[in-house]
């Protein structure tokens, strides 16, 4: 991974879907190289919030930045140009290509196939090495969410947006993508959103907190109140 870790700068974001107002008034801020762990209850507004920064919903009002570079009306493919790389919820991988053609996929549409990049995700993820030319729609939900965070590695990404990657998958994978978001840590900036409390408090150098759309609570992980956050996102 060879591009240095960018700051990510939200302020004062808005966003509306009709007359309903989603995101009011959030802003956020990743340190190069850190982890944010955004937290909150199902309705909250968190992956709206990722959807916004990926341009793939257009805010109604803020200021996207990464490092000195305004995003915010930016298109998806400028900002994933720029350094940006999603791992949707559902993951979203290409079911009808192998593991190989999905990683190879992401690495070409940014002129990085011949560079080693695959090598770089694959080498994270060594499971998917016995699966290389398995389609992608054939793999377990645990086999998936690794493909799909590989296949955003191997853009060499300056910013890894997270949405719910421990969700339906079991304890061992879980603690795979754990290791691998801790050696992220220094050469990606990652944000991730997560509703597996421990899981966020382990990886995260910051916490974020969204109740209906605004930030109720922010902070060091190793300082906030424990019970407080559970209170935050318990349904």
């Amino acid at each position: 991974m060879t591009r240095a870790p960018a700051c990510l700068a939200v302020a004062g974001l808005d966003q509306h879907y009709g007359s309903a107002q989603v995101l009011r008034d959030v802003s956020v801020a990743v340190e190069p190289g850190a982890c944010l762990a955004v937290l909150g209850r199902n309705g909250a507004g968190k992956t709206t919030l990722l959807r916004c920064l990926t341009g793939l919903i257009p805010e109604s009002r803020g200021r996207i930045a990464l490092d000195a570079t305004d995003l915010t009306r930016l298109s998806p493919d400028r900002r994933a140009r720029s350094g940006l790389a999603y791992v949707p919820q559902g993951r979203e991988i290409f079911s009808d290509l192998t593991v190989a053609e999905n990683l190879r996929v992401a690495a070409r549409a940014h002129g990085l196939e011949r560079t080693g990049a695959v090598d770089e995700a694959v080498a994270l993820f060594p499971a998917l090495r016995g699966l290389w030319h398995r389609p992608g729609g054939n793999l377990s939900g645990g086999q998936q969410q690794q493909l799909a965070i590989a296949r955003a590695l191997a853009t060499r990404p300056r910013i890894l947006l997270l949405d719910e990657p421990t969700e339906g998958i079991q304890p061992s994978i879980v603690a795979a993508i754990e290791a691998v978001i801790a050696g992220l840590k220094g050469r990606i900036t990652v944000l991730l959103v997560e509703q597996y409390l421990d899981f966020a408090l382990r990886v995260a150098d910051a916490v974020v907190v969204l109740s209906r759309g605004r930030v109720v609570e922010r902070g060091d992980p190793r300082v906030l109140s424990h019970e407080a956050l559970t209170r935050h996102i318990a349904v």
